[in-house]
């Protein structure tokens, strides 16, 4: 099914405000792009994007002025057609009577803002790219360590949650347990949010269900966060051969982003919570041009090197 907001969800985000129409808020938005309408206003309306927002700006008003009244609203109730969601005007210019007159006999809203124009069209753009996204689930846990959301995978049982718990304690936020929402903004930025019934919940085996927020205070929690890196734990076995230099580039494709991916050996004894930390400071160093383990390689190439010669 098509992702779909209402005006009323544009209108309440961004605080505009509804000059008319104010009974049909329930109509829908299923595309990012928006519409200023140039050509439009020049009577050309054999591409007009009829299902955007369509957007005016001191441009298009300045414009509308110099036709006649007679034009302006012959051109207006072309515009309003039975899929437009509404129509915006920015910097809380003088809205033309004839566009008040043809939004109302169509029933579309018509909104306004004090916001400049492009700013305005960047906040509309970014809220109805969030809201618009595809949304794919993963089960896991996600946390933000020292800046970077770290998203923790691998079978039920694991320990994934009694890890993130631990990471809590030691002053990380939990962003979601169990399941992770994820969605695209941009080209390449994966956001990971809670589903709002799991929203400051953490499940801990023996113990239930805790409120992070409760026990550990607001500063606990995030809201959303981008994902940088997936660890997943997986069992040990003697017979698996795990990663032991950092030399290999795991990926995990998730909604068309590529996201580093590794993989951690769960025996007893050892601290996960400790070794994700050093994880995501380790990647963060990576992304800082210090690889750890090319200096390593560099150094062992220096010394066979060395060694050869004095053979």
């Amino acid at each position: 099914m098509t992702n779909s907001v209402t005006v009323k969800e544009l209108v309440d985000s961004l605080e505009l405000v509804v000059h008319n129409g104010e009974g049909f808020l329930n109509r829908t938005i299923q595309t990012t792009d928006l519409s200023r309408p140039g050509l439009e206003l020049t009577g050309y309306f054999n591409y007009y994007p009829k299902e955007r927002l369509q957007l005016f700006g001191r441009t298009e008003i300045s414009f509308s002025e110099r036709m006649s009244s007679d034009e302006r609203l012959m051109v207006f109730r072309r515009m309003c057609q039975p899929e437009t969601p509404a129509f915006l005007v920015s910097r809380n210019m003088e809205l033309p009577v004839e566009l008040i007159q043809a939004t109302t006999e169509k029933e579309i809203p018509l909104l306004s803002s004090s916001y400049a124009t492009t700013l305005l069209a960047s906040n509309v753009t970014n809220f109805l790219e969030e809201r618009l996204a595809e949304r794919e689930s993963v089960h896991g846990v996600l946390i933000d360590i020292y800046g970077m959301g770290v998203i923790i995978t691998g079978d039920s049982g694991v320990g994934k949650s009694e890890t993130a718990l631990e990471l809590i304690q030691r002053g990380h936020r939990l962003v979601a347990d169990d399941r992770v929402e994820l969605h695209v903004v941009g080209e390449n930025r994966l956001i990971g949010e809670p589903p709002e019934i799991l929203r400051n919940l953490l499940e801990i085996r023996g113990v239930g269900i805790i409120d992070v927020v409760n026990l550990f205070g607001v500063g606990a929690i995030r809201l959303s966060k981008i994902v940088n890196l997936i660890v997943n734990l997986e069992l040990w076995d003697k017979n698996t051969k795990f990663d032991r230099l950092g030399s290999a580039d795991g990926k995990r494709r998730i909604s068309n982003v590529d996201v580093p991916l590794i993989s951690i050996p769960v025996k007893t004894g050892r601290n996960l919570a400790v070794i994700i930390e050093a994880a995501a400071m380790n990647h963060r160093a990576k992304q800082m041009g210090y690889n750890a383990t090319e200096t390593f390689e560099r150094n062992l190439e220096k010394l066979i090197k060395t060694n050869s010669e004095e053979a």
